[in-house]
């Protein structure tokens, strides 16, 4: 893989999110899947086919990337069974704990703006 340049654009962005501790902790969590994926591990360890059937629309190939990044970055432990097929468990970590109050937190609120913009576009549409 090619390393990159020092003065890009990516580089130098990198270095003002990490300035921020909030937009930091937002790019850990952030994208499309992330967050879907910790919150499926909420109750427990699952297998990457658990994950895979649980989470409609991810394909393998992005599952297996999202999966290595956040265990790269230390929200999921990843354990190999020595059988035969493989047995892989991915499990959330003690650091990755700590959001489970802050995603209930963002789900009540995603949950009350939803209804509020539902409510808002039905006035519309009465008028």
């Amino acid at each position: 893989m090619a390393k990159k340049k020092e003065n890009s654009t990516n580089s130098i962005n990198a270095q003002y999110i990490t300035e921020c501790d909030l937009t930091y902790a937002v790019c850990k969590i952030g994208g499309r899947w992330k967050l879907l994926i910790l919150c499926k591990l909420e109750n427990g360890k699952l297998r990457f086919s658990e994950l895979r059937d649980r989470i409609s629309g991810i394909t393998e190939r992005m599952l297996t990337l999202q999966l290595r990044e956040m265990e790269k970055e230390g929200l999921l432990k990843r354990t190999v069974h020595a059988q035969v097929p493989p047995r892989v468990d991915y499990e959330l970590t003690e650091i990755a704990r700590e959001l489970i109050p802050i995603w209930k937190q963002l789900e009540d609120w995603g949950k009350k703006h939803k209804k509020l913009i539902k409510e808002q576009l039905l006035e519309v549409d009465e008028n």
